[in-house]
Formats: structure tokens, sequence, C-alpha cells
């Protein structure tokens, strides 16, 4: 019996599906065991050889761990809503329901062929409304909800407001909106209803505000920081402008503290905590008042600013305000207008992350306003500059040019300018070169009050100061902000909210979902509405508790009502991060309609004991997951305040891209090797016109490529008679044409191969390139192993004898090291000792069952289908276990590790000149007799006596002199 992998991978894949071998129970005696991957979105180009990196850690895992005894829970399902199904929709009109659930059915056929061990009893689609029914549920309950200081956590909003009914605001200790109007319980009562909604919408977890947002204008949406590249969209590279617009946010700062403790609670690995620190960025200082006179028809005015150095105040030499900051337009002066508006058109053209990035342009615009000094009353020009973000702080920063460095490049560059005051040193150093930025080792001079002293007791006395005089206090900052929720997009989960006199109003839970209408068109409407108001069906019938034509919306043009009780529903969709954010409660319950999980199943399997995805997703879903956890947590939901126990971020495979090399008037294509002086130009081949292994040109397929038919005339300079292509390793892309399609190789090699091999190239979390060329060593490995089993003329060709000392130490190394390796994530190494094993054993001709049969589990994780094929040729279908997938793992016997010689080296004055093997129960002194009655050794000393013989027994032997 030869080895034929795709018998083979098509018998037991179709067996696992048929007996739903890997469906997880929620009632179960076993351990729990959770091992999820970051879902995908289903793109319409389908798997390459990079994607299937993490799933196949992710099934050597949760396969190791049913062997161990686990009932595990490994699920699959998509991110199925996203902006490049909307825009194929744009672009041909096809719904993106019809192109996401094409995509799907491919993804499916991709992942079943790779053999991976997911529960698809548990599937899931955020776009399926059975789906996003819950997640609307979620935002109600957000809406619904405050965040309290005082305990800490999220509480339901009819707790604030009965603290209002009772004491008005003066005592609530809330994450709220800044400036929010102080009222009394008498206030409150007589408020009307809408002024109510106004206040609490101050308070709710997720409300509506004017926002400074991303818009990209050609996409017609709004976009999340981790959207944009280099100050354009990530789809389609479109120019992104700051605009403001009133969008639906989520309260995320209000968990700033908690995601920050929560990070040491948990294993992950810390450069991904870092970045979130970093994104949550807690500082501590003191924020601080500065007056702006009236003057002219320009009324008086405050700064607020966020400080981490109020010891320094007595350095500030101008103020800089973030160009969107409210206050520009009402202090810049007649004379400065002009400027100040250029200069602020110019930022809108420019992200957030493309300003912060940016720490060498200088730019800035004089506002001809001062502020007055809270302590001198001196006049302090105001100055606006794009290193100032509107979002973070308030937006406004004291400028010590002494002690920051970014302020003195600012106050030199613009040194001598109307509006720029010398650099005032208040420190005991010399700022002639720079800045002096340390909080230690200085004394502070020309500050009043504060000379002569340090950082710490400068801190402390003039917070006191500030809350003396009322124009400042100390502060906690975060430069977390609040996470814009709204997307102007057709293809997202509609919001269960309708508009009642321009306030919004949640649709009761027990109506949901509320399903996505049919629209003629996926464009914004021609007066700059989203997509959804292209529907004629989008209004809803507060009475009947229905969605019904937008005609029968009549609205008091005085107060907003309607007599019929039917209201606009809302036009904007939630995010792509929405569905994200809960979906691993999702499969712990997945066909429960009454609730997005039941607490006996969300109990049971409480949160995901290994997550394993990519990086990129540091500051977005991992971010916002751990918020809406959070968020569960409090609401008594989720029973774990951190979704992910464990996380692992996959390296990269890289592409192996191949290029011809044209010359400058493209008549000429070289061959890498004859590459000369002439100046050349590197193209990207597409990778199916070589060959990826001699890589060689198949001259003709390029010229009949339709990407290159500009060189069908063109002359081929060959080397010895081949066209050889360069190559150069890339990111894995469609528009490098690097991609490799895993159906190939599943095809020519086995889905076992493919999986050995991606483990094999190197580390999980490292980048590593993919050379087609290494898989065929995997699969004649794979060969060989058969070859232990099964005679290619006779068959299975098993011995029940007992095996050697040699063959036990063999298999036993290898259980030793594979679990080892799987409990430690280093998945590359296994590999190795399977081959190492496999040579071992043909080397001592094993065909034994004791020693073939642990072999087959022990493999399983790594190669199940031929580890099942295995199991099943050696007579067990007929055993308790059809399949291997839950066989005990075998358990290393150390007995058969134990060393009972040691191949010791000889060596002469410090030199090795020969190796030894002895048994490791000698005593140095018959070690020394067998040693020097060795004919090497006498040749050695040719007749001489060594001074002295050094023996350390189980290490080394030394002689001397």
């Amino acid at each position: 019996m030869k080895y034929f992998h795709e018998k083979i991978e098509e018998k037991w894949q179709q067996y696992w599906a048929e007996n739903q071998t890997f469906a997880a129970s929620n009632d179960s005696d076993k351990p729990k065991y959770y091992v999820l991957d970051m879902f995908p979105y289903p793109s319409g180009a389908g798997l390459h050889v990079g994607h299937p990196l993490g799933y196949i850690a992710s099934d050597i895992v949760a396969r190791f761990k049913r062997h161990k005894g686990f009932n595990v829970l490994h699920p699959q399902g998509y991110d199925s809503f996203g902006l490049p199904a909307e825009q194929y929709a744009i672009q041909t009109g096809q719904h993106p329901e019809k192109t996401t659930r094409e995509n799907i059915a491919r993804y499916r056929e991709q992942l079943d062929k790779i053999g991976l061990s997911f529960d698809w009893s548990r599937e899931v689609r955020t776009s399926n409304p059975d789906y996003y029914k819950h997640t609307q549920w979620i935002f109600i309950q957000l809406f619904n909800s405050w965040y309290n200081k005082e305990t800490d956590k999220a509480e339901d909003i009819s707790t604030l407001i009965s603290n209002f009914e009772m004491g008005g605001n003066t005592n609530v200790n809330a994450v709220c909106d800044d400036n929010v109007a102080i009222f009394f319980p008498n206030e409150w009562n007589a408020f009307s209803e809408e002024e109510k909604q106004k206040i609490l919408l101050q308070y709710r977890l997720t409300y509506l505000a004017e926002t400074e947002v991303n818009w990209c204008p050609a996409l017609g949406t709004v976009l999340a920081n981790d959207e944009i590249i280099n100050g354009v969209s990530e789809r389609g590279g479109h120019t992104v402008i700051r605009k403001k617009m009133t969008q639906w946010s989520m309260r995320i700062s209000a968990y700033a503290e908690r995601l920050l403790q929560g990070l040491e609670t948990i294993d992950w690995s810390e450069s991904i905590k870092e970045s979130q620190r970093n994104w949550i960025g807690k500082s501590v200082g003191a924020t601080v008042k500065f007056t702006v006179p009236s003057k002219d028809n320009h009324p008086q005015a405050t700064i607020e600013v966020f400080t981490t150095r109020p010891d320094t105040i007595f350095g500030v030499t101008f103020m800089t305000l973030a160009p969107e900051h409210e206050l520009v337009s009402q202090i810049t002066t007649d004379e400065q207008n002009a400027a100040v508006e250029s200069y602020v058109e110019a930022t809108t053209k420019r992200s957030e992350r493309e300003r912060m990035a940016d720490v060498k342009t200088i730019s800035g615009v004089f506002t001809g306003a001062y502020a007055e000094h809270p302590f001198t009353k001196a006049l302090i020009p105001i100055w606006i500059g794009d290193y100032v973000l509107a979002g973070y702080g308030t937006g406004a920063v004291m400028a010590v040019p002494a002690g920051d460095e970014r302020d003195y490049a600012f106050a030199n560059f613009f040194n001598g300018q109307n509006g720029m005051p010398e650099i005032k040193n208040i420190f005991n150093k010399d700022i002639s070169e720079a800045a002096f930025g340390n909080k230690e080792g200085f004394e502070l001079l020309n500050s009043d009050f504060l000379n002569g002293l340090g950082y710490k007791a400068a801190t402390k006395k003039i917070i006191e100061e500030l809350e003396n005089i009322h124009h400042g206090k100390g502060k906690t900052n975060y430069r977390l902000r609040d996470a814009v929720f709204s997307r102007q997009r057709y293809w997202g989960e509609p919001f269960p909210v309708y508009y009642v006199n321009g306030m919004p109003q949640m649709i009761d839970s027990k109506y949901l979902p509320i399903i996505l209408p049919e629209v003629e068109k996926y464009l914004p409407t021609e007066d700059g509405q989203p997509p959804l108001g292209n529907a004629t069906d989008w209004a809803w019938d507060s009475i009947n508790n229905k969605i019904v034509s937008n005609e029968l919306v009549t609205l008091s043009a005085a107060e907003g009502l309607s007599s019929n009780g039917v209201y606009p529903l809302e036009l904007n969709t939630m995010p792509g991060w929405a569905g994200s954010s809960w979906y691993w409660m999702r499969y712990m319950d997945a066909h429960n309609d009454a609730e997005f999980s039941s607490q006996e199943a969300l109990q049971y399997w409480e949160s995901v004991d290994l997550y394993i995805g990519g990086s990129e997703h540091a500051t977005g879903h991992l971010l916002y997951s751990r918020f809406w956890n959070k968020f569960l947590k409090d609401m008594g939901y989720a029973p774990t305040e951190e979704p992910f126990k464990k996380l692992i971020n996959q390296g990269m495979i890289l592409g192996m891209s191949a290029f011809v090399y044209r010359s400058e008037d493209s008549k000429k294509l070289y061959s890498k090797g004859l590459i000369g002086t002439e100046k050349v130009h590197p193209i990207h081949v597409d990778l199916a016109v070589i060959n990826d292994i001699t890589n060689e040109l198949d001259i003709e397929a390029f010229k009949n490529h339709p990407l290159y038919t500009d060189y069908k005339n063109a002359e081929f300079i060959l080397e010895n008679g081949k066209y050889i292509v360069g190559r150069e390793v890339e990111k894995m892309s469609k528009s490098k044409y690097n991609v490799v399609n895993p159906d190939d190789i599943c095809n020519n090699y086995g889905a076992d191969t493919l999986r050995l091999y991606e483990m094999f190239l190197g580390p999980l979390e490292q980048a590593k390139p993919w050379n087609t060329a290494g898989i065929t060593g995997v699969s004649g490995f794979l060969k060989k192993l058969w070859r232990l089993y099964f005679d290619d003329n006779t068959g299975l060709n098993v011995s029940d004898d007992e095996p050697t000392a040699e063959m036990y130490k063999s298999l036993h190394k290898t259980i030793k090291k594979v679990t080892e390796d799987i409990e430690n994530f280093s998945f590359n190494t296994s590999v190795s000792q399977f081959m190492i094993c496999v040579n071992e054993l043909a080397a001592l001709k094993c065909n034994h069952r004791k020693i073939l049969e642990p072999l087959s589990i022990v493999i399983s994780p790594y190669a199940p289908h031929i580890a099942e094929e295995l199991w099943s040729q050696l007579s067990h279908e007929s055993r308790s276990f059809g399949t291997i997938s839950t066989v005990p793992f075998p358990i290393v016997n150390e007995k058969y590790l134990m060393e009972s010689e040691k191949e010791y080296p000889v060596s002469f004055n410090g030199k090795m000149r020969f190796t030894i093997k002895l048994p490791l129960d000698l005593s140095p002194k018959q070690i020394e007799e067998i040693v020097m009655a060795d004919e090497r050794t006498i040749k050695q000393l040719d007749g001489k006596t060594p001074n002295k013989v050094i023996i350390v027994p189980g290490k080394v032997i030394n002689l001397v002199g």
C-alpha cells in the first residue's frame, strides 16, 4: 500500500463532517478548553498560504487538548460586514449579502481542505440578522447605562435618574461630558422630558455628540484611525480630511484605568500590552485655566490645559491650540484671520496619526490673541499648531520651551516673529543648546514662590496654589478617547434607534432585529445622507412597533412630533468592530435566539483560554473587545473581567516575489544573471508562469499572459538557454503576484504536508518567507512515516514483538519533546523531532506496534489525516475509539530516556584526540584503566607517562603532561 494523500484526506474530512467529531458540549464532566482564532473577513480573493498559519497552530493545540481529556471549544465564523463588499456593490450593483455569501462558501471550502478541527455547528456570521440582533441589543444596554466612579462600574441609567431626582447632580461622581451644568433636584424635576434626555446623553455610555472625525469624501464615510495609512484610506487610497459631524460614540474612556490595570492579569506579549498602554496614555498632572481677556468684539474666554509638568508654569512663554479647537475662531484677530483660516484648512487634510507621527515638521500660526498668566498676569501669545490634537487632553498646551523639546524647537523656529517671546530659563541648568526635560536633578529659578524647589515639592505646591485661586486642580488624564461608532455605509449593523424631535429613542428589544432595508443604490443620497437614506421603507411606527414607509413620517415643524407615531430611523450603521467586540461569547451558545448566550454557557466556558491572531489589531479589536467584555461583566452577563487569557500573535508568512528585468526601451528582458551596466526595471511576475523550484520563466506562458501583452515581441536575453527570474522576499499580496494558493499545495502534496511545512518554517510569532521548493522534504517525510507501517507490496506490516530499548528511547524522546513544544507553542521544533524519530526508527527497522501505535497519536495534532488512517489500519475501527482525535495522548516514561552509556571526549593537554563510549556506572579508576589500555592512548603518549589523569565521570577525560 502506497501513501495516497488525496484519498486519505477526503475520507477523513468526510468522516469528521458526518460524525461532527469536533462538536463541543456545553454539558461535560471534562475540564473545558476554549481555543479561538480571530475570525476572518471573507474577502473575494480567498485564502493564501499565509492565512492558515494561525489556524493550523490553534488546531494543533485544540487536537492536543482533546487527546489530553479536555472538552475543547474550537469554533469558527466570519466577520462578514465590511467595506470591500459594499464597494463591490457600488461598482456592480450586486447586493453585498450575495457577494459575502459566495466569498464565505469559498473560505469554507478552503478551510475544510486543510483539515481544521473547527466546531462548525457553532458558526456565526456578523452580517446575519440572527447575530446582529444581539449586537443591537448590546448597543441598547450601553445606551441605557452610565459609569459610576464611586462603584467603579457601569450601572443602569435608572439609578442615575434616581440620583438626579433626589439630589441633582452635585454629588454624582460619574464619567460624563466636560462642562456639564450643575442642577438641583427641584430643577431636574421641572425640566421637560426633552431637556432631561439631553442631560442624560451627557452621561450615557453610548451617546450622540459633535465629534472631530476622519471623513473620506470618495468613500462617503467616516474612517477609524486604523483604516487610514499615510494620510489616505486603506481601502482605495483616497484622501481623508478632518471634519466635525454628529456621530454616535462609545464612552470607552470610562474604562481607561480598568483597561490599563487588566493588562497585568493576562498572558499577552509585552509588545501588545505596551501598545495598549501607550494608546490609553495615562498621565498624572494638573489642569490649568488661562483667561483670554475681552478685546474689541471678542468676549472674554477661558483656555483650559492639562499638563504633566505644572511645576514649570512660570516658564510658559506662549500657548498653542489645536487648529480644530473651538476657541480658535472666537479669539483670532482680524489681522490674523486669513492666515489662521488657511492653516486650519490645510490641517484638515492630515489625519491625527500622521500629525502624531510627524515630529520633524514645525508649523503654526499666531492668532493675534493673548492669555493671562494665572499668577503673574503677564500676557502670553496664543498660537495654533498641528502638533496639538483637539481630542487629546483639552486640545491646548501651555508651552514651556525651557523644559520641552517640541516647545523649544517651535519657539526657536518662530523666534523673532510677531507673537513669539524669548525663551525663559526656569532651571539651574544650561538650556542654550536644548531644553531640560528631566524631572530630577534641578532647582527652579525665576519661578516666584517655587524658587529653589525640585519637581515633587514644586508640583505639590503649585497644585495647592492653583486650587486656592480657582485656576486649576490636580488631575489624572488619559490619551484614550471615546470611540466614534457611526459609519455612513450601507453594509453594517442598523442602529435600533428612531428620532423624536431630534432626540434618539431606543426600539424595544423584543422587536429586534432591525433588519437592513433594501436600497436601489449603495451610495450616499444626493443631499449627502448615508446610503440608508435611499431606503423607501425606513421609518418606525412607534405605536404598532414596526418598520413602515418613509412617506408616513409627518412631523410637526414646531415640535418635531408625529401625529401618527411614525418617526425617522437612524441612517448611519455601526462600524466594522461592533460585531467582533463580543463574538467569542456567541460561540458559547450560538443557537440561542432569546439571548446572546445563556448564563449556563457563559459560566461553563467563562473566557477564551488561547486566542491567536494578528498584532495589527492591538489598538482596535483587542481594545474594543476588552471594553465590551468589561461592560457586560458590570451588567451581570460576562463572567470574567478579561475575554482572552492568553494571546499569541502569529507572524507573517512572506511571499517570494519573482521579477523579470526590462530594458529602458522595453524591447529586451534580461535574465537575472545577465543584468549588466545597462539600466533595467524589475517587473513583478505572476508565479503561475515560472517554475517555483528552478526559478525558470515559462516564456510562452509569460507572453500569453494578459498582464504582459506589452512584451509579446520583446527579446529575451537568456543564460544557458534559460530565462531565470529574480526572487525577493516581500509581503504576500495580489498586487505583487506572489500569492500561493493553499489549495494547490493540498492538491499536489496534501493538507498534512501543508500543515507540517507551515509549522516547520520557524517560530509561530516570527515572520518567515514561503519557499515552495522546501515543501518536498516534508512530503518525503510523510511517505517515510507511512513506510514504517506499510510495505508497498504486502500492505500493513506491524509486529507485536517487544521493541528494543533504542526504539523505546526514540519514541519517548519524541513524546517528551512534542508535549513540551505544544505546551510552549514551539511548533517548529516538534516537526524537526518527528523527522529525527522517523529516521531513527527506520534505521532500527522498527515495525513494532508498541512504538508505532503511540507514534500515530503523537503526530495526530500536526498531521491528522495520515494519523487517522494509520490508527484505523491498526485495527481500531471496531474499538471504542473510532477516531484518533480523543485517544489519550501518550505519557513519557523517563526510564527510557536514562542514558546507560556516555561518549567521552578524550583530551591530551586540553586537545581532544578521540572519543570513547563507556558505561556510566564505571568508577574513575575503572575509566582510567580502560583509557590507558586503549591503543589510541598508547599511540598518543608514545611511551610517555602522563603527569596527571583528570576524569569527571559523565563529562570529560583529560591526560596532562
